[in-house]
């Protein structure tokens, strides 16, 4: 039987984290962006991605319980395919984070740049401060931040429901004609947009190690999350279109606009801190699975060894936290004067790369015909057409596997120099991949190495 950790993450912590880093500010600013697209027709989209979630939660927690380890998807890409692939997933997820962050934090930044009556500098000034404290929670370990996110999870689940059972009595079931105004197709690319609502399932799995029993609770977590994610989105899509109707397609804030129907200035005021809250949730638990995975890449030398310190659960990996802020601060400047539609679906392409990876490493790895196969295969051929979807805003991210993969060529030649100056004695514990178990004893040697 596995052995575990004492003092890791809880079930409740791993949720929230999960939950923070799907739920994300999708849902304060895509129901307008989606509706933009498809009209209420964009209802089908976010429905889809619900059903979707469920295969992809049901995936990545399968392979997360079975190899818990900081590497997360890059760990299963070096099980499945080898070195070099994980190389490269690895450095596009890392990369990814850092593009992501800093328009996630311009989402809420405007939220309260409105409150305020700000100008475009608000809105800069308030993204810097939650880029700085997502960095500053993340620097004193993912315990410390899961504590966090569990009660921020709470909060922000009881503003979504007041949010949508204040608006219910404002609807009007007229706002759904025409269903379809620009035609059936326009599902299909405002699906490509909702994709950034829930990015965030492969992100907890360079967590996976941090948890008390990785098999037993990366699984139970996994599935809290993906109810409470579900409902809590398709409630406030519909409610935005059931009231807001027409108007939904234009709004920069649907949400506040529903709060304010009812509670007014208030409302706007309670808008805000879901907004904040929404972003600070997303962004902790990306930087703090981000961090993770850097301080791993390090550690099987995808990244220089510097990187490394932290790897070990229940540590704080801090010099990987730095470089992903620095590289948050340095990408918000150079997308401040960018379209953010456009900002949001070339990060959604990275996240779809690395599903398709991530899922077709899992058919590889998980036992052939189990429910948890089964599900890999469906997660596999649902984000692939998602990647078709996407189109070109995917392109970015050839260029970044061509660079990991020249890197890990580099240093693979290095290491056999280095391994044939060496004894033979030494040569394979020098050289082995990490990691090398079978899937039941990579679970207990980690766990082990945890306490």
């Amino acid at each position: 039987m596995a052995q575990h950790q004492t003092s890791g993450m809880s079930v409740g912590q791993g949720a929230a984290l999960t939950i923070g880093a799907v739920l994300g500010t999708g849902v304060i600013s895509l129901p307008a962006m989606a509706a933009a697209i498809a009209g209420p027709a964009s209802i089908l989209a976010w429905l889809a991605l619900v059903l979707l979630s469920v295969p992809l939660a049901t995936t990545f927690a399968a392979l997360g319980a079975r190899f818990p380890d900081a590497g997360g998807v890059s760990t299963y890409a070096r099980l499945a395919f080898g070195n070099r692939a994980a190389t490269a997933v690895g450095w596009l997820f890392y990369v990814v984070v850092p593009v992501g962050a800093p328009p996630a934090a311009a989402f809420a930044g405007g939220y309260v740049a409105d409150l305020f009556g700000g100008s475009r500098t608000t809105t800069v000034w308030a993204s810097a401060v939650i880029i700085a404290g997502v960095a500053v929670l993340n620097w004193f370990g993912v315990r410390i931040s899961g504590r966090v996110q569990l009660w921020m999870a709470a909060v922000l689940a009881t503003l979504l429901v007041v949010a949508i059972v204040a608006a219910l009595p404002h609807a009007d079931l007229g706002h759904l004609t025409p269903f379809a105004p620009s035609g059936w197709a326009a599902v299909a690319p405002a699906a490509a947009v909702v994709v950034w609502g829930f990015a965030g399932w492969e992100a907890v799995t360079s967590l996976t190690a941090e948890y008390r029993n990785p098999a037993r609770d990366v699984p139970r977590a996994a599935m809290v999350a993906v109810v409470v994610i579900g409902v809590l989105y398709l409630g406030v899509v519909s409610a935005s279109i059931l009231v807001l109707g027409p108007r939904t397609g234009i709004s920069q804030a649907p949400l506040a606009e529903l709060l304010g129907m009812t509670f007014g200035t208030p409302g706007r005021v309670m808008t805000t801190l879901v907004a904040v809250l929404l972003t600070v949730g997303a962004m902790n638990a990306y930087f703090a699975g981000a961090a993770k995975l850097g301080a791993a890449l390090g550690r099987d030398g995808s990244l220089p060894v510097w990187f490394a310190r932290g790897d070990q659960a229940g540590q704080a990996p801090r010099r990987s936290l730095v470089v992903t802020t620095v590289l948050s601060v340095i990408v918000a400047t150079a997308m401040l004067h960018l379209d953010v539609a456009s900002v949001v679906l070339v990060a959604t392409g990275a996240f779809t790369v690395i599903y398709v990876v991530g899922t077709a490493a899992a058919i590889r790895l998980l036992p052939r015909g189990s429910w948890a196969w089964r599900t890999a295969v469906v997660s596999f051929v649902s984000v692939v057409a998602l990647l078709v979807v996407n189109g070109t805003h995917s392109a970015w991210t050839l260029a970044v596997a061509v660079a990991a993969v020249a890197y890990e060529t580099v240093v693979s030649r290095r290491r056999t120099r280095t391994s044939r100056r060496r004894p033979s004695s030494t040569r394979s514990s020098a050289t082995a991949p990490y990691p090398t178990a079978s899937p039941a004893t990579a679970v207990d040697a980690d766990s082990s190495a945890a306490r």
